[in-house]
Order: C-alpha cells, then structure tokens, then sequence
C-alpha cells in the first residue's frame, strides 16, 4: 500500500474522492479527535495523522 493510500484510508474516503470530499471528512474526523473535544492520548495521535492525511491530500501537487 502507498503513502497517498494510506493517506485516503486515514480520512476513511475513497481513492478517488475529489477536494469537497476530501475536506468534508477532515472536518468530521478533526472535530472528533481534536484534542480540545477528545482528551484521550489515543485521539491527539489520530488527529496529528488526520491533520497530516488532509495537508497531504488537500495540495494535489504533492500527490501527483
């Protein structure tokens, strides 16, 4: 499995989801495992690879 796949399953979407998609599941995923709403150690840890899957897959360049 690549990096950018690994990146699609992190979001739970597809891998051919387009921008609205990809933003749409980075908001619902971020607002469950911010840290500020989630205090679990397991949450900031899943929000910092969220944050990471969205910055990647949101600058279409880097996956190219």
């Amino acid at each position: 499995m690549t990096v950018v796949k690994e990146y699609y399953r992190i979001l739970e979407i597809s891998n051919n989801a387009d921008e609205q998609e990809i933003k749409r599941a980075y908001k619902k995923l971020a607002l469950k495992y911010h840290p500020d709403k989630n205090p679990s150690t397991e949450a900031e840890e899943k929000f910092k690879d969220i944050s990471e899957a969205y910055e990647v897959l949101s600058d279409r360049k880097r996956i190219l």
